[in-house]
């Protein structure tokens, strides 16, 4: 993943397997975003980069078309063979996010959740992730700096101000959409707490884009995945 650590000393899982209320919401919240963007896409293939363990594969899957094929891939070993296990229907494939074996244009969805955080070249990366997409990007990244403000409130990693270990970049909602309109068009930005998740189109067209306009709008997501009011992305930037 080209991180500071070592990929087997980051913790991908834990915010998974915790049982925790408040833990279940926020991740609810956070799939309730991409479900929002899926629904406005018409999607016959997908690509998840960089799935670790394959639990986020396993909620986007059922999001999904019943029809579209969805792959995965990972750079470390260990990672890939849990993820198989998690998720038997979908291949997995041993690459990194910097060399992705495939077509250019061969999906026509890409998938990177909670990834470019962890890169020291995320510009590389995002080049990589358009070449692959033959339209459409969702990507997400922990929001700043509400992500290490909620760490420091949960008296977690405050010898590092709430910085999670791994994360070497940091970026507000309009800081990220800043850096990823430098390879795509933005089209949407959802900021579902506490993680910005956004929609970019590769392609030249928006034959099949269904939302309100060329350039939608963008809103907080709560627990749960409800919707929240849209208002004009320049606004919250």
């Amino acid at each position: 993943m080209g991180v500071v650590l070592e990929v087997s000393q980051q913790d991908f899982r834990s915010k998974y397997t915790q049982t925790h209320r408040i833990t279940r919401a926020l991740l609810d919240g956070f799939f309730g975003a991409i479900a929002t963007h899926l629904g406005r896409l018409e999607i016959g293939s997908a690509l998840e980069v960089a799935s670790a363990e394959g639990f986020s594969t396993e909620r986007i899957r059922p999001l999904l078309p019943g029809s579209a094929r969805l792959h995965a891939s990972e750079l470390e070993g260990r990672l890939v063979t849990q993820a198989r296990v998690r998720n038997p229907q979908v291949p997995f494939v041993r690459e990194s996010i910097y060399r992705l074996a495939r077509p250019s244009g061969s999906f026509d969805l890409v998938f990177a959740l909670e990834v470019l955080e962890h890169l020291e070249r995320p510009r590389a990366a995002l080049e990589e992730l358009c070449r692959v997409s033959r339209r459409w990007l969702i990507i997400s990244v922990p929001r700043e700096p509400i992500w290490r403000i909620l760490n420091l409130a949960r008296l977690r990693y405050a010898t590092r101000l709430g910085n999670t270990p791994g994360h070497v970049q940091h970026w507000s909602s309009r800081g990220f959409a800043t850096l990823v309109s430098e390879f795509a068009d933005v089209r949407a930005v959802l900021r579902p707490l506490p993680w910005t998740v956004l929609l970019a189109e590769t392609g030249a067209g928006s034959r099949n884009f269904r939302g309100n306009g060329s350039r939608l709008g963008s809103s907080n997501h709560g627990g749960g995945g409800s919707r929240g009011d849209s208002i004009a992305i320049p606004a919250i930037w």
